[in-house]
């Protein structure tokens, strides 16, 4: 079981792991051992999300979620196999903590400017108008 916070736990099955050769430096190595962990995990038939929890993952997700609903977890910062694997789950339990813990975002109240506001404004713009108008040459 994967605590994510005192409500939310994820079961070990819904959890994927593939290791795959990682990319980039570490000479003959790099091409014989399958360091670079990819985590899959499941969030659409995940049954431990709610709705409104979920639906803050897919955006907070963005381009690690497929269009199924699963996220892919990419790591490969570190040479060894268990630590990118470790690595993967952090960064799924951080990601799965942000969607549980935020809340329904507030509602939007249109609100407009004050006359105030207006004025100051207009004013301001006649005088960069004037400014700009003073630096031109005169046409004389």
């Amino acid at each position: 079981m994967l605590h994510i916070t005192p409500n939310l736990t994820i079961d070990d099955s819904a959890i994927e792991f593939d290791f795959v050769t990682a990319s980039g430096p570490g000479g003959q190595n790099v091409n014989k051992v399958a360091s670079a962990a990819q985590l899959r995990f499941d969030a659409a038939s995940c049954e431990a999300l709610s709705r409104p929890q979920y639906e803050r993952l897919v955006r907070l997700a963005g381009r690690r979620m497929t269009k199924d609903g699963v996220i892919v977890i990419q790591a490969q910062r570190f040479r060894s196999q268990e630590q990118n694997r470790r690595d993967a789950l952090d960064r799924l339990v951080t990601l799965l903590a942000a969607a549980a813990a935020g809340t329904a975002p507030k509602a939007r109240r249109k609100t407009r400017p004050t006359r105030a506001a207006k004025e100051r404004r207009l004013t301001e713009k006649r005088r960069q108008g004037e400014r700009k108008r003073a630096r031109r040459p005169d046409d004389d």
